[in-house]
Order: C-alpha cells, then sequence, then structure tokens
C-alpha cells in the first residue's frame, strides 16, 4: 500500500481459561473492518509471556515503520472499555504462563518509572461516554502483561502506542459490539495524533 500508514494492533495469546483470548480475536476483528482510507492494519499476538512480549515488541517497531500501536487485552470482571494512559517500568511479580517473572521486576532496565502514551485518552473516553459509550479513562494498567508490553512500546515507539482493556462480559464482550467500538476509538486517537498540538 504506497504512501499508507501502518498500524500495528496486537491481542493475547491463550491465558488461564481463555484457550482463544478474546483480545485477539478483537484484533482479528479489527483486520477485516480496517480502519479506513490509506491505513494497513498490522496484527500480531503476543504470547502471555514476559519475555516473548518484551522481544516482540521491540521487533515490531524495529521492523514496522508504524505509525501506532494499539494494544488489546482483557479486563477481568469489567464490563466497559478502558482506555489506559500511562505504563509502568517496574513491580512485575506476578508469574506469566510460563511460570517466569522478570528477576528485576521491570520492563526496561532504567527507563523512566511512568511512560505516558503520545495520544491523552481524557477526551476522548469523554466524549464516547458523552454519546452513551461504556468507556473509561485510566491511569493504573494493572502490573501485569498487558501494562508490562504497553510500557515495551511507549519506551520502544515514542510513546506512539495505546493499550485498551476489553471487557469479556456484558454487552460489549460480543465481537459485533466491540470491534466498531474500538475501530471508532482508535480513528479517534489517530485523528488526534495528526491533529494540531494542543498547547494546553
Amino acid at each position: 500500500m504506497d504512501g499508507g500508514e501502518t498500524v500495528v494492533v496486537t491481542g493475547f495469546g491463550p491465558f488461564r481459561q481463555f484457550l482463544v483470548n478474546p483480545s485477539w480475536k478483537a484484533a482479528q476483528g479489527l483486520k477485516l473492518v480496517g480502519l479506513g482510507e490509506g491505513i494497513g492494519v498490522h496484527i500480531k499476538e503476543v504470547p502471555v509471556s514476559y519475555v516473548k512480549a518484551q522481544q516482540m515488541i521491540a521487533e515490531l517497531w524495529q521492523t514496522l515503520n508504524s505509525k501506532f500501536a494499539v494494544h488489546l487485552g482483557i479486563a477481568r470482571g469489567s464490563r466497559v472499555i478502558i482506555l489506559e494512559q500511562t505504563g509502568k517500568n517496574s513491580g512485575y511479580s506476578d508469574k506469566d504462563v510460563c511460570g517466569f517473572c522478570p528477576e528485576s521486576r521491570c520492563c526496561v532496565q532504567a527507563g523512566p518509572e511512568k511512560l505516558d502514551s503520545a495520544v491523552n485518552m481524557k477526551p476522548i473516553s469523554k466524549q464516547f461516554r458523552r454519546a452513551g459509550m461504556d468507556v473509561i479513562y485510566s491511569r493504573d494498567a494493572g502490573r501485569y502483561l498487558c501494562d508490562f508490553a504497553y510500557y515495551c512500546s511507549l519506551y520502544h515507539g515514542q510513546r506512539r502506542a495505546a493499550l485498551i482493556h476489553i471487557p469479556v462480559s456484558g454487552s460489549l464482550a460480543s465481537a459485533d459490539r466491540l470491534v466498531p467500538l474500538l475501530r471508532a476509538l482508535i480513528q479517534a486517537m489517530l485523528q488526534q495524533l495528526d491533529g494540531p498540538s494542543e498547547t494546553a
């Protein structure tokens, strides 16, 4: 696709009772519907493994000249979509699916403690809530693989990344409701990235 832009969308691999992770299904759904004219969607399934997630995300940023990366994860017990603003570098003590946990308990040695997305998620969550959508804003992504992958991506991609936690129960858990809403959210994020830089 000549002159087009690429957006990377990742979902996670199998996790506990989810043989196919709903976040990966949602990524596949986004690939099918696309993100609009002139935007290529590249999807990747990220294993629920610290080591593999770290390698894969660094590689994605090195090999693809992508404009933006959107990481989808699941929020157990949530019935809403959560837009995460911040990735945290340290405090990772829960074991991954391989039974492993980083010895340093952190994503990037000597990296900043927190990184915020280049996209301000607050106005986006407000805009969608006003339109009656179940979308909330968060600054704490939970110190597990979602947060870990998000921080790695913010670090390698100059903060051009988003983490969206999707619900696994409630009406938004169905792909036909979820995928169009995710598509609209990502389009709003891209618009903000392209927009005039606000000096607020």
